[in-house]
């Protein structure tokens, strides 16, 4: 299977679009590979030192600066990475744009099983591989989970089950679906990115587009409706009754609907569905999606700094039932808010902390509404965290989910949600004024 992605770029001009981590991972795989083709890197911000590591190959030409786009009209075959928007690309370009993601799925579709949607596909993905491993499987874990595909290669071996977290920007360009294909939702998001909501969804609905007749489709129910699977073999979810009443370690209904899909995917593989719930039980869950941390100077603190878009920060409210301060805000990518502002308006809390130009707007749109709770602007979370401690009692909880990016104070929500955590356990000997209970 190395070979076929081999003889995809051997002969070739072949353009790494993006020379991050994705891009480093391409070129060493042509390098390793011995592969005879035309090299071109084009990065606006590549730097010195990385060209002075491939001075011994003289095949290899960078392109740089401002105007490192105009490279994809000098090669044939454009290897993009995701961070590159596809709208971004000037047009009439000659070459064929692919990816990492579609060249690994034209050799390993057969053993893949591919996830994909706005929230819930890295837990879901994890739960997949722990449930595989658990079983007896041999298993991978690959995609945008933070490991590029083409370095799991040296690994694979005929029995190996890929499990592939697919990102909209991984699925723009690909032409080749997964053996088992799972969407669990789709909402706004990334329109930084995609421009618009209609390009966005139309790159995650790719994951499905070349999926073959014994193919599998896990698909949530409301987008079942909108994408024509009449020919292909498909499992719907929710399902009434689908679990008994098991106590996993993860929470919230759409936790339930996460463990559904990854039940059908591994089920749709073979593994009898009996065997899966034992091993659901011992999946702890992932850091930053509703992620508790404990009890500190007398408050309950969670850290879903995974929430990027409001409708995982309603999932996350409805989780938890119980909030008292919930730290709102951040980077703003001019999705929509009302779905979260009109649930807020008919199931207040007491106080709402907002930061960033998101969190701006989120209040704005707040103060125009019918409501009894406290809004309360923060520059940090060192200001969030002096604000909530002479406001708290006994028995609080404080709840971080952003419905917003991170990038306006930090390098992505994980670096985010580390700092929220480290605020938090520096709390283990402060003790709140006001010691009353709610």
């Amino acid at each position: 299977m190395r070979n076929k992605i081999a003889d995809m770029l051997r002969g070739k001009s072949v353009l790494i679009l993006g020379f991050g981590r994705e891009g480093h991972s391409s070129l060493q795989f042509i390098l390793s590979n011995k592969i005879n083709c035309k090299i071109g890197i084009a990065d606006q911000f590549a730097q010195e030192e990385e060209k002075q590591m491939f001075s011994e190959h003289p095949e290899i030409a960078f392109h740089t600066g401002p105007d490192y786009l105009d490279a994809v009209h000098y090669y044939d075959f454009i290897l993009k990475a995701p961070g590159i928007p596809g709208r971004n690309l000037s047009q009439g370009i000659m070459g064929e744009i692919s990816s990492q993601t579609d060249l690994f799925l034209a050799a390993y579709h057969h053993q893949t099983i591919g996830i994909s949607g706005t929230k819930g596909k890295s837990t879901t993905s994890s739960l997949v591989h722990h449930l595989l491993i658990q079983s007896g499987k041999k298993s991978i874990l690959t995609g945008n989970i933070g490991i590029p595909c083409f370095d799991i290669i040296p690994q694979i071996e005929p029995d190996t089950i890929i499990v592939f977290e697919l990102s909209a920007n991984q699925l723009e360009y690909v032409h080749h679906s997964p053996h088992i294909s799972v969407l669990l939702n789709i909402f706004e998001e990334h329109l930084d990115h995609f421009g618009t909501f209609k390009a966005y969804k139309e790159a995650k609905k790719q994951l499905l587009k070349f999926c073959k007749p014994k193919d599998l489709i896990v698909i949530h129910e409301s987008l079942n409706t909108e994408i024509n699977n009449s020919s292909h073999n498909v499992s719907v979810f929710p399902q009434k009754d689908y679990f008994p009443d098991l106590q996993t370690h993860l929470i919230g209904l759409h936790n339930v609907w996460n463990m559904q899909a990854a039940t059908m995917a591994v089920v749709g593989i073979g593994i009898k569905k009996e065997e899966v719930l034992k091993h659901l039980l011992s999946f702890k869950g992932l850091p930053h999606r509703i992620e508790y941390l404990g009890q500190f100077a007398g408050i309950e603190f969670y850290n879903d700094s995974i929430a990027t878009i409001p409708e995982a920060t309603v999932a996350a409210i409805k989780s938890l039932r119980k909030v008292n301060f919930l730290i709102l805000g951040g980077f703003d990518r001019e999705i929509h808010y009302e779905f979260l502002t009109d649930f807020l308006s008919t199931n207040p809390i007491e106080n709402i902390l907002y930061t960033g130009k998101a969190g701006h707007r989120i209040a704005m749109q707040m103060k125009e509404k019918d409501f009894s709770m406290q809004l309360i602007e923060f520059k940090t979370l060192s200001d969030a965290f002096d604000i909530i401690l002479k406001k708290a009692k006994n028995g609080d909880v404080c709840l971080l989910s952003p419905a917003a990016a991170s990038y306006d104070q930090y390098k992505n929500f994980e670096h985010r949600g580390d700092v929220f955590k480290e605020m938090v356990y520096s709390l283990k000997k402060t003790k709140l004024n006001n010691l009353s209970s709610t």
